[in-house]
């Protein structure tokens, strides 16, 4: 193994993953829907594929609009990262007191149970 691959794969593992909340949206309805993950980058894949897998996604109501309405009518949009000084021992309690701020604040659902 070269030096450079080596050097990458470290610089891989020691990057900062952003953790924070985040909100899909139907243009369609304008209905919005919340979460919080402590990886943003996963969890936007996540959604999707789930989505696309309408039997495996939690709530319901998401899913039937994202069958009515189809993939391009909706947006995954990051609301607020949670600054790296959070804890890992804290980061629950943090993810969970801005997701709802932000479910109170868009009037949103939640993806997932609180």
């Amino acid at each position: 193994m070269t030096t450079s691959r080596k050097e990458a794969i470290r610089a891989y593992k020691e990057r900062k993953i952003p953790r924070g909340v985040f909100a899909v949206r139907c243009s369609a309805t304008n209905r919005v829907w919340v979460d919080s993950t402590p990886n943003l980058e996963a969890a936007e894949n996540r959604i999707w594929f789930a989505l696309r897998q309408s039997d495996i996604h939690s709530d319901k109501s998401l899913v039937m609009e994202f069958q009515t309405h189809g993939r391009e009518a909706f947006t995954f949009d990051v609301l607020e990262q949670i600054d790296d000084d959070v804890t890992a021992i804290a980061l629950k309690d943090v993810l969970k007191e801005k997701k709802l701020h932000w479910m109170a604040q868009l009037s949103a659902t939640s993806i997932s149970p609180i």
